[in-house]
Parts: structure tokens; sequence; C-alpha cells
């Protein structure tokens, strides 16, 4: 009788608090007997039962029937078993046989409490529609609370145990209901199980049975429940715990399943498009949590429901700036990655917005297990690793997207990309004249009508030095709004700045005044302790300027806060307008000019596209402010249509022409001057071909690119005259094939091998001032106009072997000293070298201090300038590292150069380099996150969003969260290319001698 009392004891416990106990259970008189000996040879009892498991097992239970030396769990087995087998010729239904249903059904309620705890709507519908109906009078057998108290004790790998015993006995005698609940949760249970349950294939199969169902029937009358029982939890003892939590395995099952009828549904030509556009609901919900959109606009529904599109046809849209049309994008994406599991390319203009990109959709890859790869200045690997299991979303700028391309196509891999998306580049619009304001209306005759007159009293100093009222358009949204003022140059930016400002109320300064200050406090960090003096004056009142004067961390600091309220008011350049998402209530365009060209239509829609963008602001205006003698001018801007597009190949015959034929001949896609041509008539250029001067046809235009290749000696072969049909192969020379994969300027790529070769005769190491020179782009030169005395103070302050290498590229030492003199110089030195080495004595000094501003000041240079000097170095001399590795004769380079390419692209102390590789962190983060404690990676994927931003100043949680977010994806591909090495390293070749 002490048994039962226990499991009534068990049952009248709460779910909540029933737990294995892990502590040895001191024997009682009243609730459990002293555990039995198990009767050997000499006793005299009944002959041992002969365990059906392996004999050659350690026997973990020594002389005892349990762990704990207390026999209570497998005598009260053992009881049910033999109550079982006594009763099992009676019908299920009554009271007293219902022992292994039971079991089965304490297992479905074990499983059930767990999966309570989930947020699959679709398993808790089955537990409530498929489970044991019992009701309030139906007899409860103590049996039953027995069962339920010994399952509660069981792990997991018993319970499906019971659960499979129960499969093989009970057969048909289960109920319909009960089996349909049993189905569905099962079905989950296996896909927690299995690591394949993620769908890596078009269909999800469930593994078979892997014994008839006679012998398991004989199986299971062969062998005692308790001696499997025990086996069991030998098994459960020695096996390694799982660390990862049922509930996520769970969601990710449900997730698995869900992807799979997706991918099903999309690859079937049935109208059902799934939960979300053939996605997981799941993506539902992280558009709604991380980009607050519920609900697309009707166009971007049609477009996602178009035929064309689900028959998987290109597709081109086009829309304002504020449209929507990434997110439409992202979704076609999402398509790619997980319903067809193919890896896609997504390609924008600019390295800032790739980075935005992927700091914004590795939230995605984190949840929905592919990853986010970035292609943009020295990153990117080519080509990109074969992933096992996960697939790629590379985003990358467009001359790494076509190196990327390139290189899947030679390697054979092309297949593997299943979408390319190029991402190129309500609002009303005004005209102002004076002190009116127009709306522009296309209805009316000259394009403009009649809105309002400025309401704002300007005092005779005020008028001087604000002619063109823009205190008055400004203070009409700010504080409260935000604004942009597009202005011709960056002087001008920051001459608008100051002028704002200096007008502006005091009461200015005291909106969000501290945030302001450590704004301030920010700048000061990154320059050192310099701020510039303007941004000084300017940030108080929320102003600021923003053009390519500024650092990256600079600049980031000030979008930061544009984007967080803290400043209202940006004077920028037009580049802003193509580059990050820096939205406005108000646009004023200063001026119809871009420098002191007049403004394009497609740059003008670019610009006021940044006005009230979707999903940011409810409403949005732009106004460009007019002078009288542009007024017709600006009349046929706002009332043309967008310019044509037209192909680019000609314009920039080394870049555009010759390139692509070099790259056609290396990859292959042509080798006859047949197949070329017939290529060419399929692009855009030769649809345009009726565009063409009459005095070549594309043919010849063709013709003398292949011809000119064959002169600069990137390929071989010959080529035909006019009407003669040529079957001549042509091939791709080795440095041909180095300068496509390295995507070299062709005008520049034999003076390249020259310099290079040269630097083979004698390469100065003792500094890395000579790889420095042979880094530096060329395309930087003709910017660049030396300072004399600055050039010679360089100069004589290099060692006597560093001084060498101005000897070895051609500059010698008078030439300089002369120059810095005034001297008249006889001797001719080639100006590109003399200014190629000053800008490598930039890098240098650049890399030593690791101080934009120091440097700045010490070369008289704007710290733009430097900034950008150092993104384009870091770039290129990628480039040259990918351009060495295709010739064996600059085997010395490869190692030079990727330690090279890692100093420019960071230009930090080495500590700082890891956290530096995440996306959007540059060096003042990079040195707060280091200050702070996270000082590798791993420090910075595993960190506490709500803990980061209490330790790092000026930091957002929704920043903290992309940072979080950047540093989990970038760790997920460093283990998987890890992974991926090991399973290479380990793979059993297929080729073995004396193996058939």
């Amino acid at each position: 009788m002490a048994e039962p009392a226990l499991a009534v004891r068990r049952k009248s416990r709460p779910s909540s608090v029933r737990k294995r106990s892990r502590v040895p259970v001191r024997p009682s008189a009243v609730c459990s007997p002293v555990a039995r000996k198990r009767p050997s040879a000499g006793d005299g009892g009944p002959p041992a039962e002969t365990p059906c498991s392996n004999d050659s097992e350690e026997d973990m239970f020594g002389d005892f029937d349990s762990f704990y030396g207390n026999d209570s769990l497998l005598a009260q087995v053992d009881d049910i078993e033999h109550k079982y087998l006594q009763d099992k010729n009676t019908d299920i239904k009554a009271p007293g046989d219902i022992v292994l249903g039971n079991l089965q059904s304490g297992v479905q309620q074990q499983k059930q409490d767990h999966f309570s705890t989930s947020e699959n709507k679709t398993v808790l519908k089955a537990d409530k529609e498929g489970g044991f109906q019992m009701n309030e009078n139906d007899p409860v057998n103590s049996n039953q609370e027995l069962t339920q108290s010994v399952l509660d004790d069981l792990p997991s790998s018993q319970l499906l145990y019971f659960e499979k015993m129960d499969e093989l006995s009970s057969g048909s005698r289960i109920p319909p209901v009960s089996e349909r609940r049993n189905k569905c949760v099962n079905s989950s249970v296996d896909k927690i199980r299995s690591p394949s349950s993620f769908c890596p294939d078009a269909e999800c199969r469930t593994r078979p049975n892997d014994f008839s169902s006679d012998s398991k029937c004989d199986l299971f009358k062969t062998e005692s429940l308790k001696d499997h029982l025990k086996s069991a939890m030998t098994g459960n003892a020695k096996a390694q715990t799982l660390q990862v939590s049922k509930t996520k395995q769970l969601k990710e099952a449900v997730l698995s399943e869900e992807i799979c009828v997706a991918r099903k549904t999309i690859e079937s030509s049935s109208v059902d498009i799934g939960p979300f556009y053939g996605l997981p609901s799941k993506v539902k919900d992280l558009f709604r949590q991380f980009r607050g959109i519920e609900t697309l606009y009707e166009w971007q529904h049609d477009c996602l429901m178009l035929e064309s599109l689900q028959q998987r046809k290109n597709l081109i849209y086009s829309l304002p700036t504020s449209g929507g049309k990434t997110l439409v994008a992202e979704i076609i994406i999402l398509q790619e990655l997980l319903c067809r599991q193919k890896d896609v390319l997504m390609i924008v203009p600019y390295v800032a917005i790739v980075q935005e990109k992927v700091r914004g959709l590795s939230s995605f890859g984190i949840e929905l297990g592919f990853l986010v790869e970035e292609y943009a200045g020295s990153k990117g690997r080519f080509p990109p690793i074969k992933r096992r299991i996960k697939k790629s979303l590379y985003i990358a700028t467009i001359e790494k997207g076509h190196a990327l391309v390139n290189s899947l196509i030679e390697t054979e891999r092309i297949d593997d990309l299943g979408l390319v998306v190029v991402d190129e580049v309500e609002l009303k619009e005004y005209v102002k004249i004076r002190d009116t304001i127009y709306a522009v209306d296309s209805k009316t005759e000259n394009g403009f009508t009649f809105s309002r007159l400025l309401d704002f009293k300007y005092s005779s100093n005020l008028e001087k030095a604000d002619p063109d009222h823009i205190i008055a358009l400004v203070t009409e949204v700010i504080p409260k709004y935000s604004c942009l003022i597009f202005c011709p140059t960056k002087k001008n930016c920051e001459n608008v700045a100051s002028m704002v400002c200096k007008y502006l109320r005091k009461e200015f300064k005291a909106h969000r005044e501290k945030e302001k200050q450590d704004l301030i406090k920010n700048l000061k960090n990154i320059g050192h302790g310099s701020v510039c003096p303007v941004l000084m004056q300017t940030i108080p009142f929320g102003i600021a300027y923003h053009h390519s004067g500024l650092t990256n961390d600079e600049r980031k600091s000030i979008e930061e806060a544009y984007s967080a309220g803290v400043l209202c008011l940006l004077a920028c350049t037009a580049t802003l307008a193509a580059g990050v998402n820096l939205p406005a209530r108000r646009i004023i365009l200063r001026a119809p000019y871009v420098a002191s060209d007049f403004l394009r239509k497609s740059q003008y829609k670019q610009m006021i596209g940044r006005a009230g963008r979707a999903g940011i602001d409810s409403a949005g205006e732009s106004i460009l402010i007019v002078q009288e003698k542009d007024k017709h001018l600006v009349q046929d801007l706002v009332n043309s249509p967008l310019e044509n597009c037209y192909s680019n190949l000609l314009l920039e015959l080394t870049k555009g022409m010759q390139s692509l034929l070099l790259s056609l001949v290396g990859l292959k896609i042509a080798v006859t001057q047949e197949e070329v041509d017939n290529f060419m008539c399929s692009t855009l250029l030769g649809v345009q071909q009726q565009l063409l001067s009459k005095e070549k046809s594309l043919s010849e235009i063709t013709k003398d690119g292949l011809e000119n290749l064959i002169e600069k000696g990137l390929l071989k072969g010959r080529i035909s005259e006019k009407g003669h049909s040529s079957k001549c192969t042509l091939t791709i020379t080795p440095l041909g094939k180095a300068t496509y994969k390295g995507s070299i300027d062709l005008a520049y790529c034999n003076l390249l091998y020259r310099e290079l070769k040269k630097g083979l005769e004698g390469l100065i190491l003792e500094s890395n001032l000579h790889l420095l020179y042979l880094a530096t782009p060329y395309d930087m030169i003709s910017n660049c106009s030396p300072d004399w005395m600055i050039y010679l103070r360089q100069f004589n302050q290099l060692s006597a072997a560093e001084q060498k290498v101005a000897d070895i590229v051609g500059v010698p030492e008078s030439f300089i000293t002369k120059k810095a003199s005034g001297q008249a110089i006889r001797k001719n030195v080639d100006s590109a070298a003399v200014n190629r080495l000053y800008l490598s004595f930039v890098l240098y000094t650049l890399l030593k201090e690791t101080n934009i501003w120091s440097v700045s000041e010490k070369f008289n240079m704007s710290r733009g300038y430097v900034q950008n000097l150092l993104n384009s170095a870091a770039s290129f001399t990628s480039c040259v590292l990918h351009f060495c590795e295709e010739l064996e004769e600059f085997w010395v380079y490869k190692a030079l150069l990727t330690e090279l390419t890692k100093q420019l692209t960071y230009c930090v102390k080495t500590e700082l380099i890891p956290l530096m590789e995440v996306a959007g962190v540059l060096e003042a983060r990079a040195k707060q996150l280091y200050n702070a404690g996270y000082k590798t990676l791993a420090h910075l994927a595993n960190a506490n969003p709500e803990t980061l931003v209490k330790m790092i100043e000026h930091l957002s949680l929704r920043q903290a969260k992309q940072i979080i977010s950047s540093a989990k994806m970038l760790l997920s591909e460093k283990a998987e290319a890890l992974q991926e090495e090991v399973e290479e390293l380990l793979k059993v070749p297929t080729d073995i001698p004396g193996t058939y």
C-alpha cells in the first residue's frame, strides 16, 4: 500500500515542480522497502531473468535494481507490466486495462506539457483536438496515476522508447483521434531528433522502420519491460546531455516544416503560395519586429504575385527613392535562399550601402539560417567558400559583384547562384522663386501653380545674409521634424550650416542639449582631441554638414545622431542622395546645380526621394530654390521625363568594352570572333546599335577591341578581315588572366606588371614604404599636388634604406631638393612617379600614426581626402594581390600584400582588427568596445544588447542589436568555413589506387 501513496503524493505536485531527484533516497519502512538483492544461483530463489542488453556492457546497477539503491521505480514498472499482461484481452476503454495505453498517454502528456511553452499554434491545436478526451465521470484507475508519476521521472530518451514500444504492440488498438494526435506530435519530435530535418532536400521524408511488424512483436514478447527500462537508463546515463533547449529545437522543427512546404509550393504550379508569399510565417514576424512593417502596399503585393515572377523570368521595376522597392527585392531574395536553396547576389552602388545592408540583413540571417557576406573594398573571397548546408547572400559593390560572378563561372559553380538583384539607385514638390512658393503641377501650362507666400519677417541684415530665405524654410519644420539641405559644393555645405545656426533663436540649443554635448565629446574622441570648428559651432543647434570631407568615423557618428533625432538639419552634397538611408520631412535644394553642372532629372528625383521615406515619415515635401534666370530651365526639368538609359560600354573603353571582351575569352564564354559578335548583339549596346555613329558598326568596334587586347599581350589569336568568317580560337594569356581576375583597369595593367617586375630586382623590405608605393592606386595620382617643402621634410625623415626607394622608382633626392628651393629642373622626371611617391609618404605616415587628423594636418590635406586615399589604397592592394596570385613569378608578393591589405583596411592597432571586421564597427566604436571588455568576436557575438547600451556611450539599442547580429553572422561564417575545411581534409578520395 506504500507505493500507491507515493503515486498519489507525486500526482498532487504541480507539473512545474516535477523533477528527477539526483540525490540518493534514504530507504524508508513506510514508503519504500529496502532494495532487493538479485537472487544468485545459491539463494534458492527463482532463476534470474536474462537481460536482452549486450553482455559485454558494464553492469552499472551492481547488485541492485536501480541507481539509488531503491527498487521502487523498477518494481512499479514490473507490476504495471504484469497487470497489463493479465488484462491484455480486455477492451481498451475499460478502466482496468489501459496501463500501456497510459504509458503512451503519459509520454504524450509529458510532451504536451513541454509543447505548451512553444509558440507553435499548429501543435497546440493538434493537442486540443487530438488528445484523449476524458470526462469527469470516467473511472480513474490508480495504475493511471502511478504510471503518470513514474513517467514524470523519465528522461526524454526513455519517453521516446515507451512511445516506440507502444507502436510495436498496440497496432490498430489506438483510437483514431489519439492516433491523429500521436502522428502530429511524433512528427515534430522526429524533426527535433533528426539533425537533417531542416529540409536539405526538396521534400521532407520520414525515416522508414527497420523491422517488420512480426519481428517487433516477437522482440517485445521475449524481453521484459523492466529490462528494457534498465537498458535505456544505462544508455541514458552514458549519453552526453544536449545543451540545446527543447523549445528552441521545436521552433526550428516548425520553421523547417514551413520552409519545406513553401519550397514545394514554389516548385509546383499551385496557386497556393503559402503563409507569406511562399515563405514561413516567421518571416512576416521578423519584418514586423526588425522593420516595423505590418502590411505591404498594393503595388508590392501585385509585383510579388506577377506570373512572370513565378515563372522565374527577369523583372525590372522603377519607383521613386521612397517607394519601397527594396522590400520586394528582400522578399524575393528570401524565397530564393530558403525555398529554392540557392545563393543570391545583391549589387548596390556604394561601399556605405553594402555595409548598411549587411547590418540590416544579418538579423534575418541569424534567425532564418543563412549567411550574409560582405564584398566591398578589400573584403570578399574569390571564389566564395562553398557552404555545406547554409546558403549565402552576397552583398557587393558593382566591381566586386563582377569579380564574384567571374570566379563562380571559372569554378563551374555559377548554377549555385539562383538570383541577382541590382538595387540602383505621398511626396509633394515645390519650387521657390523669391518669397513665393509654387507647387509643381504638370497639368498646368508652365508646370507651376501658386501655393503660398513665406511668412517670416526678415531684417535688412538677415536679408543680406540669407537672400534665399533658407532660415524661413528650415524653421517651419525643425526641431520637431528633420530637414536636409542639398548644396552644390562641400564648402557651400559648411557655409549654409554656419549661417543657419548664426541666426537661429537660442531656444534651439535646449532641444536634447545633453545628447548634443555627448556627440561633440564623441567627435573629440574620434579626432584625438580635435573637432572641426564648424561642427563645434553648429551641433549645439542640432545642425551639421555631411560630405566627403569627413572621416568615416565622423560621418557615421553624424548619421547616427541624425537618425536618432539629436541632429535635425543636415547640409549635404548630392552624394548623400544616393548613399545611406537618411530621410527627412522636408528636402531643400539650395540650387538646381551639382557643382557647375545643371541638375539632371534623375539626380533631381534621387534627391527629392529622400523626403518622407516609406515606413519612416507619414508625409514629405521638397522645395527647389530657383533664381529668376533659371526659371525656364527648371520648368523643363520638373516637367520632362526621366532620361533614357544608354549602355556605358563605349564611354570608357578600357573599363567597358575591352574589359568585357577580356572576361568573355578568359571565362571561355566566347572563344572565337564569331561567338564574341553573337554575344555583343545580346547586350544593351547591341540593342541600341542604331545609336552608334555611322562610321563604325558594332562588329567593327568589337574587332578593334579584340585587336587592342592582342596588341597589349592580354589575348592570343588572329582576327579575320571584314567579310571573312574566322573560326580561329582566341585564348587568354597569363597576364590577361591576372588582369581580369584582379579587376585591374586595362589602362594600367602593363605598367603595374613592369613595376612589380622591377620591384623583384631590389625590393626594399626594411619598412613597407616600397610595398606601399606599388599599392598606391593609379587613379589618385592625377588629383595630387605635392607641397614641396612637406615633400622634402618627409624625405629627410626617412632612413637611408628607405630613401633608396625614391631612387628605385625614379625620383632622385636632387629633384625634390630643387623643387623645394624653387630652382629650375633640367632633367625630366616622370610626374606620375613623383605624385605616387608623395601619396606613398602619406600612407606610410598614416600606418605609423593611425590618426587621420594628425596626418591631414602634417600634409596640409583635408581629412576626407586622406580617408579616401586610405580606402582606395586598401581596395587596390587587394586587387594587386589577386593579380599576383595568377602569376608564378610574383609568388613573393602574396604573403607581403596579404598583410598589407589588412593593415590598410583597418589602419588601427592589431588588437582592434577582430572587432572592426564586424559591419558597422569603425575605429572609435572598436576602441569603446575593447576598453569595455569586448575584446574578441566571440565576446561581441554573445553580448547582451541592454548591457552593451549601458557600457558603451552614444549607442542605441537598435545599433547594439545590429552590431551583435553582425558579429554572430561573421562568427557563423568563420565556423562554417573551418567546418568546410575539416570535412574536405577528412573526405575519402574516390580514386584511391587498388580500390574499385
